[in-house]
């Protein structure tokens, strides 16, 4: 049956919904050509009695069965990161209890994890404060087992007067990390507080200083996650990364040509986009493993549409389109989020989303997907 979708100018557009789902084969074994990890999105409580800006309520059932969905795939998970609405609907305590949850069960599931480290206890403080915040979220990550995941910092952000200070917290961060880590640069688009990361908004500038906290601790830095959407910057920066630091892409622009490398190299993958394509992108990569550059092009450059549409600017609202894929999958039973983000993108945008979800076979069961994009039409008053 066709389903009537609004046009951002008011009026409705026919589609038709895919009818069976698409053929996939996803083996669950690990790969053996790229580390690829999905930072995964938090389900909410939808009974809570909160407010957007009260404490996170969890659904940890629905959250932590996303995890093992992930791990089922083969893919890694990154906890507690950007995706997970970290600094946007989701405090330091709710995190915290995500890092020891999640590692836990990925413990017991045998699947990876890499858990997001930051200061969002804070909102401003000294060098010192900032430092204390880290090594306080470095703890909790390292005693529950998990990899950490270094993150912008805020804090830092607002009080670092130049590139000396990020030398300085960072090289102290590092020099005590147990295990090497992955260091992550995210860009303003993602969160406009990190505009001048590195001490200087040019990025040639802050590209040199992020490098010379990799050269200090080679041996302390497992890899980098780069999320500035510019796939040029990107493969300039992991040509100059020192032998065995591994670039992560987190470009969810330009992920199919930086996973697939060129000849002089080949970026690894923490993505958000992963989240909703998981099994999608476990299938490209494992032919992708067998050499098959054309086969993982082929799989996964059509995603890219769907991409950038959940990306598109304000970029930090693409959790919203992550979620109700989610719910439109029938990973949740319901689309609400932590902080009340749901509200965060419009009705033609969530829309188009389903649209270019389901014109590429994404959903495991099309009827109900439709039938629950049905259901959000009609709560927005839109008549079939």
């Amino acid at each position: 049956m066709t389903l009537h979708l609004p046009n951002a100018d008011g009026t409705l557009r026919a589609y038709t919904p895919r009818t069976e789902p698409a053929a996939r084969t996803t083996p669950g074994s690990a790969f053996t050509s790229r580390t690829v990890f999905s930072a995964a999105h938090v389900v909410a409580d939808p009974y809570a009695d909160t407010t957007p800006d009260g404490p996170a309520a969890v659904d940890w059932d629905a959250t932590l069965a996303f995890r093992r969905h992930l791990w089922s795939h083969g893919l890694g998970v990154a906890e507690a990161m950007d995706t997970a609405q970290r600094g946007m609907g989701l405090d330091w305590a709710g995190a915290a209890e995500l890092i020891r949850r999640s590692s836990a069960e990925a413990k017991a599931a045998g699947g990876r994890i890499a858990c997001g480290v930051g200061t969002d206890q804070l909102t401003t403080g000294t060098l010192a404060d900032i430092r204390a915040a880290y090594e306080e979220q470095l703890a909790v990550t390292e005693e529950a087992g998990a990899q950490a995941i270094l993150m912008a910092s805020r804090a830092l952000a607002a009080t670092a007067k130049g590139p000396d200070d990020y030398l300085e917290v960072y090289g102290h961060l590092l020099r005590q990390a147990a295990e090497p880590v992955i260091l992550h640069w995210l860009g303003p688009m993602f969160d406009p507080a990190l505009e001048g990361y590195w001490g200087s908004s040019d990025l040639d500038t802050a590209t040199g200083t992020f490098l010379e906290v990799i050269a200090a601790h080679p041996d302390k830095v497992d890899g980098i996650k780069v999320s500035l959407l510019d796939a040029q910057r990107e493969i300039d920066l992991r040509r100059r990364l020192p032998q065995g630091v591994r670039c992560y892409t987190g470009d969810d622009f330009h992920y199919p040509e930086l996973i697939a490398g060129d000849d002089q190299g080949f970026s690894h993958a923490l993505l958000g986009i992963f989240d909703p394509l998981g099994p999608l992108a476990a299938e490209a990569v494992h032919v992708l493993d067998t050499g098959d550059t054309d086969g993982f092009r082929a799989l996964l450059d059509p995603t890219v549409d769907l991409s950038r549409h959940l990306f598109q600017a304000p970029t930090r609202y693409y959790k919203t389109g992550v979620v109700l894929l989610a719910w439109l999958a029938g990973h949740q039973s319901h689309f609400s989020m932590v902080g009340g983000l749901q509200s965060a993108r419009s009705l033609p945008h969530l829309a188009r989303a389903y649209e270019l979800a389901d014109g590429i076979g994404l959903f495991p069961d099309p009827k109900l997907a439709e039938e629950r994009m049905r259901t959000l039409l009609s709560l927005y008053g839109v008549t079939q």
